[in-house]
């Protein structure tokens, strides 16, 4: 790695955004083969020959998986390029800070990036258009390119996804009589209040649901899903019109209060995802809201809840407008418009994104991917079975943070809503409060 990159990657800035990843599970090494999207030449936009022997330097994840390195490999075999793999910082916070530095510097230190799902509209500014590279761009889940779309550039080519999932326990929902798992909020609410009820005779810890209360990027993601699968629209729309303050956002903001300290702990205002997969993952609680990082740790080897536990879409809401709603998370490739070699990055970008690729992380990594298609291939059903289920939560029902159409102003939007919401859930303010207070503060911000 070249002194300039180490400099730079060991000055932190100031956090400027209070931002959460979608983490993913770790896994085994796999092998996969065939053309695909990004996999080749043809695929990438370019000859393959015209790229040997060139040099790049890509900023992957903080700590490189098997699976992710058998996807280096096979992109550096199929492109000809040397590449140098360095790590980003563990936190989304820092590593902004650190992308914002690079960019603040013109510096052409990096050619390829790893940018979260919520960073296209705050570095578009920075990165080239990647949507040349891309062959197949109708093979990829179309929410995610519509996010990653800015001002008619795609500046990021989906790489893995994530989306909030409820989790269950299927032998509890058995002991209880229940066939399948809740379609809807109130049903949840139903389920998780006999459920406790009749598992505290034998332990007083167990709660019936567990998710993310506290005042920080996390929370967002889980108020977004109660406010959208309800029918309250989705903060600021995408053409810009702030939503927020209607009847069924506030009702929705209510309803997730009066969980607390009576189907969820009293201490779930302050949880973040480990603090809710600890309580899950100790067998004292039947139903998670989490990411699915946590499908593979629950059924570890020293799991307690291991082979009992099952994920779903989230529940919906009851009114004519409810939906599911999934908060979308997920990692993205983009290349720095201050590259020296621009062409051969966006070649790796295309490949490393590519199904191929993909296909790689999914065995090795269990990471989700951004094509349709793998979710129905035979290798990665076999190695994660749960994708499956999960098809059609990508395919139109997850729903995004509005951080492309709110831009570089984003963290305040969300610093706002995950506030305003938290105050709800502690009792500070209702929900009617709450969802009149953020319009007035968005329309501030924004307007």
């Amino acid at each position: 790695m070249n002194r300039r990159i180490l400099m730079l990657l060991s000055v932190l800035m100031v956090a400027m955004l209070a931002l959460t990843a979608c983490p993913a599970p770790g896994g085994a090494p796999a092998e996969t083969g065939g053309a695909a999207a990004g996999g080749d030449a043809a695929a990438t936009g370019g000859d393959a020959a015209s790229t040997e022997g060139v040099k790049i330097t890509a900023v992957m994840g903080d700590n490189i998986r098997e699976g992710e390195q058998a996807a280096i490999d096979y992109c550096i075999e199929q492109t000809g390029l040397e590449v140098e793999v360095v790590n980003g910082p563990q936190s989304a916070t820092d590593r902004i800070a650190q992308y914002l530095q690079f960019f603040g510097a013109q510096a052409s230190d990096v050619d390829v990036l790893m940018i979260d799902v919520i960073w296209p509209g705050i570095l578009a500014e920075h990165l080239i258009d990647l949507a040349p590279y891309v062959e197949n761009p109708d093979d990829y889940f179309q929410r995610i390119i519509q996010n990653n779309t800015v001002d008619g550039a795609l500046v990021g080519i989906p790489w893995f996804t994530d989306a909030g999932l409820l989790y269950y326990r299927t032998d509890l929902l058995e002991k209880y009589g229940y066939s399948a798992p809740p379609a809807t909020w109130a049903e949840l609410t139903e389920m998780a209040t006999t459920i406790q009820e009749g598992e505290r005779a034998d332990n007083p810890d167990f709660w019936g649901y567990v998710w993310q209360g506290n005042a920080y990027e996390g929370l967002t993601c889980d108020a977004l899903e109660w406010q959208v699968s309800n029918g309250g629209g989705e903060i600021v729309e995408p053409d810009g019109t702030i939503s927020i303050n209607n009847e069924a956002a506030a009702a929705a903001f209510d309803q997730a209060a009066s969980w607390v300290n009576t189907i969820s702990p009293p201490g779930v205002v302050s949880y973040q995802e480990e603090d809710a997969r600890g309580v899950w993952q100790a067998g004292n609680a039947a139903f998670m809201r989490n990411w699915p990082y946590a499908y593979s740790l629950g059924n570890a080897d020293d799991s307690v809840i291991k082979g009992n536990l099952a994920v779903v879409p989230l529940p919906k809401g009851d009114g004519p407008d409810a939906r599911n709603a999934d908060t979308l998370g997920g990692w993205q490739m983009a290349v720095s418009k201050y590259s020296e070699n621009p062409e051969a990055a966006a070649q790796f970008a295309a490949c490393i994104a590519g199904k191929d690729a993909q296909k790689l992380l999914a065995l090795g990594d269990s990471k989700l991917p951004t094509i349709g298609s793998l979710y129905e291939d035979a290798d990665v059903l076999e190695k994660n079975p749960f994708f499956g289920q999960l098809f059609d939560v990508f395919n139109g029902g997850a729903v995004a943070r509005p951080s492309t159409v709110t831009g570089d102003k984003y963290n305040e939007v969300s610093t706002i809503y995950f506030t305003e919401v938290n105050k709800v859930l502690t009792g500070a303010q209702t929900g009617q409060e709450a969802v009149e207070s953020i319009e007035k503060q968005l329309s501030d911000l924004l307007q």
